[in-house]
């Protein structure tokens, strides 16, 4: 096995003259949706667009396909399945790809489990390329999402402040349909400065900030220094703790999260508006901090988690 493969979400695999990324990605029933908050036809959507956001934070250039894994209860109704393969093929229409397999079965609750594959351009980002004096950089505001799932299941947490309607519908909308950050690779691609090399860690923030940052400081052996006053917020986005809170750690967010040189993300910033640069990277042990030198504590998050 290749050093370093199991710590991105992909696989990369060298054959035929191209460079394959391979990538699988889980929905699970009571854990990524329900019936209570989405649709079958956005499951579907979202089943293909977090393995697309996946294949983008490591630099795919083609998607080419997908193989479809679902397990549905015997009851699930026909309109059901029906709904999530509609919400797929919008995907696969508007990011790339076809369904070229799959398999199916019973079980007791419903799981669809995305194999996708595409081909590597330019630019291999992988989590374990940050180094010392790079700008941490996050392509578009975090926490929607999160806001979005309080919103639809009236959570009296999204009521605390008085939330504008343009919000309101700005998060719904991330939490039901969530673009991958396509637009933001061929944006931190197309800006990159001619002097330097093609050396630039990302991830993605479907775990939510935090974790898609630590990611990047474990793989890589540095730390992250972030700015408070820069977090990635909507700017429409309240003021308060537990906001931060959301922001940090809501998930779900799927945007591209990179460690660069510093010039390029000044370019990055200038070429793509929604991204900010949010920190920096230095020597140490794997921790995040904030600028003041107080670190932030994993344990003290935790708000989005699988299990």
């Amino acid at each position: 096995m290749p050093s370093g493969q199991v710590d991105d979400d992909t696989a990369l695999i060298n054959s035929y003259g191209k460079k394959i990324l391979i990538n699988t990605d889980v929905l699970v029933e009571g854990i990524h949706f329900s019936d209570a908050t989405t649709s079958p036809e956005d499951v579907g959507w979202k089943a293909i667009m977090a393995n697309v956001s996946d294949l983008a934070s490591s630099g795919v250039e083609e998607i080419l396909g997908i193989t479809v894994g679902m397990i549905t209860p015997a009851n699930t109704q026909w309109f059901w399945i029906e709904n999530l393969y509609n919400g797929m093929q919008k995907a696969l229409k508007k990011y790339g790809g076809n369904i070229i397999g799959g398999d199916c079965s019973c079980g007791q609750q419903k799981v669809i489990a995305i194999s996708a594959i595409g081909t590597l351009g330019k630019l291999h980002l992988h989590r374990s390329n940050a180094i010392d004096g790079d700008c941490l950089i996050a392509s578009g505001p975090h926490g929607l999402s999160r806001l979005g799932l309080a919103l639809l299941l009236s959570d009296p947490l999204a009521n605390k402040n008085k939330l504008s309607k343009t919000l309101k519908e700005k998060a719904i909308n991330a939490h039901k349909r969530p673009e991958a950050p396509i637009d933001a690779l061929q944006a931190l691609i197309s800006c990159k400065p001619k002097e330097l090399p093609w050396r630039a860690a990302g991830t993605d923030s479907s775990d939510g900030l935090f974790e898609a940052i630590y990611s990047l400081c474990e793989s890589s052996n540095c730390q992250a220094v972030l700015n408070p006053k820069e977090l990635p917020r909507d700017i429409h986005w309240p003021i308060g703790s537990h906001w931060d809170k959301w922001c940090l750690e809501g998930g779900e967010d799927f945007e591209l999260i990179a460690s660069l040189p510093p010039i390029w993300a000044k370019a990055l910033v200038e070429k793509f508006p929604t991204s900010r640069i949010i920190g920096f990277m230095k020597s140490g042990p794997p921790k995040i901090m904030w600028s003041n030198g107080n670190e932030l504590k994993k344990e003290k998050l935790l708000d989005f988690k699988h299990f």
